[in-house]
């Protein structure tokens, strides 16, 4: 009932978000106007003062030309504008989507690499982990639905590289064109999400039928096939975080970009296994998972989040201090125009954790570590906001309806998604070869 509502009141909030776009560019000029009248009269001034240098400094002979440059470069201006305001609700629509989704896909890459190691602490939270990853399918065909309407359908301008005048007049995105344009960004997408779904798919079938199987044959295909999938996922990890994310701001680029998406995914997955699982034992559900299980899950919130926190500084340090103009303005715009959000994110997503779980003792309280996990959930929302929003809308950013309604919608559709998923088996693994040793898992 819960997932109905955030889902009703969500698509309320996506529709109030797409009805209030700009229909033209002098009615996006008006939204300005009304939204950010500083904005709208320093333009003018700026304007005004151009005009006013144009008088003093050209000669006469010149003053009709620079006149209309001065036109030309407003009329742009207008236009820019209203591809942002436009962008608007299919940016909300797309953090919110790709958020949810990237959770899923952290819980992919965490319950991989558990089946991998052939751990002995996690079996009991199998279920668990394959429950959060049954989202992967709708929410991973929802991103792909929203990059095609982005990049084959040109229904928004969330990638500029798709916008042909753009590249006609950028010997930067000319270059890149081979590899940054519609039908090979949209085939790369479908084999990335391919793989992820069909490991998916292939290790919960094996997961099952390990239940009722005679022997370990289901469990070793699971570690052949869990092996194989985490090459396939570092590598379309990455190109996936090119793609999709840095990409909407082409002339950008940070090699270890791909290793930041992933924390961010790797430690917002590991949160919600941790909240999932102390909800469903404060439910009666879980019996035999104990506080050391929950300890561990609190270890890798912790740890994933000073990971996190080393990659940020990494970036921004190397970014900063060379100070390469193609570089130093994605950190310039979003220091300028997001404030709050860019350094709110950092507080949450490293001060936060590391005040309220470098206690050991507090990474076995559960509400304690569920405080902490709505905390980092928050953090890395606005982080991938902050990766988003200010390459698509610019300065024409906050958080309204169309953000919080993306919000509900896919919060509801997650709980739906996953609940669904719990309940369609045992929530505890029969004949794991290592269930005995989960069963006794004490730290």
């Amino acid at each position: 009932m819960a997932s109905y509502i955030l889902m009703a009141v969500g698509a309320i909030g996506i529709g109030i978000g797409f009805a209030s776009m700009p229909g033209s560019v002098e009615e996006a000029k008006a939204m300005v106007a009304s939204h950010d009248d500083g904005h709208g009269s320093s333009h003018g001034e700026e304007a005004s003062h151009d005009d006013a240098a144009s008088d003093h400094e050209v000669a006469a002979t010149h003053g009709d030309k620079a006149e209309a440059h001065g036109e030309d470069h407003s009329a742009s201006h207008d236009k820019h504008v209203y591809n942002q305001l436009s962008n608007r609700p299919w940016s909300a629509l797309y953090v919110a989507a790709f958020f949810f989704m990237m959770i899923a896909l952290g819980v992919l890459a965490f319950y991989a690499i558990q089946r991998a190691a052939q751990a002995g602490w996690s079996p009991l939270l199998f279920r668990v982990m394959e429950g959060i990853t049954s989202y992967l399918i709708p929410g991973g065909i929802i991103v792909l639905i929203i990059l095609l309407c982005s990049t084959v359908l040109h229904l928004n301008h969330l990638f500029p590289w798709m916008d042909a005048e753009t590249v006609a007049h950028d010997k930067l995105l000319q270059g890149k064109a081979g590899y940054l344009n519609g039908t090979f960004f949209m085939i790369r997408a479908v084999i990335f999400l391919g793989g992820w779904i069909l490991y998916r798919q292939f290790s919960r079938k094996f997961s099952l039928a390990q239940d009722e199987a005679g022997d370990n044959s289901n469990f070793k295909k699971n570690f052949r096939i869990s092996a194989a999938f985490l090459v396939f996922y570092l590598i379309s990890e990455s190109m996936m975080s090119w793609d999709w994310i840095m990409s909407v701001d082409p002339h950008w680029f940070s090699t270890l970009f791909g290793w930041y998406v992933f924390a961010s995914m790797f430690v917002s997955g590991i949160t919600v296994i941790a909240i999932i699982t102390i909800y469903l034992k404060s439910k009666g559900y879980l019996e035999e998972v104990n506080d050391s299980h929950i300890h561990d899950l609190a270890k890798f919130m912790f740890g994933i989040s000073i990971f996190w926190t080393y990659l940020w500084f990494s970036q921004f340090m190397l970014i900063w201090y060379s100070n390469i103009p193609e570089e130093v303005t994605y950190y310039v715009q979003r220091i300028a125009d997001y404030k709050l959000p860019f350094f709110g994110m950092v507080a949450m997503n490293f001060v936060f954790p590391l005040l309220l779980l470098m206690n050991s003792d507090y990474k076995r309280i559960n509400w304690f570590v569920i405080m902490a996990g709505i905390v980092i959930l928050f953090g890395h929302y606005i982080d991938i906001f902050n990766m988003i929003m200010p390459a698509t809308v610019g300065d024409q950013w906050y958080i309204g309806i169309p953000e919080i309604g993306s919000i509900l919608f896919f919060a509801g559709l997650f709980i739906f998604c996953v609940f669904r998923s719990l309940t369609t088996a045992p929530l505890q693994p029969k004949r794991n070869p290592f269930i005995d040793e989960s069963r006794h898992f004490h730290y």
